[in-house]
């Protein structure tokens, strides 16, 4: 049965896919609708980071003992300086990682 489930979800997937991207299709998007879509992505991101940032132990932790809102708001600076997006990953990791160490200690 999970298999089966794999399967057509596996199908589904593909097939709403393709109808977007084949180009003989006859399917087309109007201007709002393509409007409407360049939104989603920033939503589906949005709503996985918040959550990893901002709670912790199932409360919302907005404090100095945070390592990921530390990570977060220093790559943030890193990114909006630099515009290098391995710069910002560097330095949200290397900060992320030392700040646990030190609030582990």
């Amino acid at each position: 049965m999970t298999l089966l489930t794999i399967l057509l979800m596996a199908v589904i997937t593909f097939t709403t896919r393709y109808l977007f991207i084949h180009p003989r299709l006859p399917v087309r998007l109007g201007a709002k609708m393509a409007k409407l879509l360049s939104f989603s992505a920033p939503a589906v991101l949005t709503a996985i980071w918040v959550p990893i940032i901002f709670i912790q132990q199932g409360q919302l932790s907005i404090s100095l003992h945070n390592p990921y809102l530390i990570a977060a708001t220093l790559a943030i600076v890193a990114a909006a300086k630099s515009k290098s997006i391995y710069l910002t990953m560097f330095v949200g990791l290397i900060t992320f990682v030392l700040s646990r160490y030190i609030l582990t200690l």
